[in-house]
């Protein structure tokens, strides 16, 4: 089995835009008594208490939120239930036209009793230019290039190790 940072830049390697789906994205989630990792694995997650729920929990709705990874690797945050967000939620066309937000290492929502927090390695969080605090942001680096057009052929798996 690989190490999962086997998908990390090189030293001196300036970008976050690591191989799609890298970093092994994944949601933290908890309450009072309970406490899991989720890998987000496919591109779309259903958060849920309905049986075709990918994330399946008690106390919230059949499907009350959505995670989707888009075309630019980015996973999306879309609620279809009230919550709270760390962040402002806005329309998407990745939600269709919903509200949502573009998870970035840290985020926290909540669904009924339950909280979130998605991580993401920094080395490929497109939102930590450089390859986050660990690669130099912050320094007086340059302008990073334009993200990479992910072939369509790359986007069915994560490059990590499950």
């Amino acid at each position: 089995m690989n190490d999962q940072r086997s998908t990390r830049p090189a030293s001196g390697e300036t970008t976050t835009h690591a191989a799609w789906g890298a970093g092994a994205p994944r949601l933290i989630v908890t309450r009072e008594d309970s406490r899991s990792e989720v890998r987000l694995k496919d591109d779309v997650t259903r958060i849920g208490s309905g049986a075709d729920a990918d994330i399946r929990l008690d106390g919230i709705g059949a499907t009350a939120a959505e995670v989707f990874h888009d075309e630019a690797d980015e996973y999306v945050f879309i609620p279809h239930e009230s919550g709270e967000t760390n962040a402002r939620l806005r329309p998407m066309d990745t939600a269709r036209g919903q509200d949502g937000e573009v998870l970035r290492t840290g985020a926290r929502f909540t669904l009924g009793d339950w909280t979130f927090v998605y991580m993401r390695d920094e080395y490929a969080d497109h939102g930590r230019p450089y390859g986050g605090r660990e690669g130099g942001e912050g320094s007086g680096e340059p302008a990073q290039p334009e993200r990479p057009d992910y072939p369509i052929e790359t986007k069915d798996a994560p490059t990590d190790e499950e």
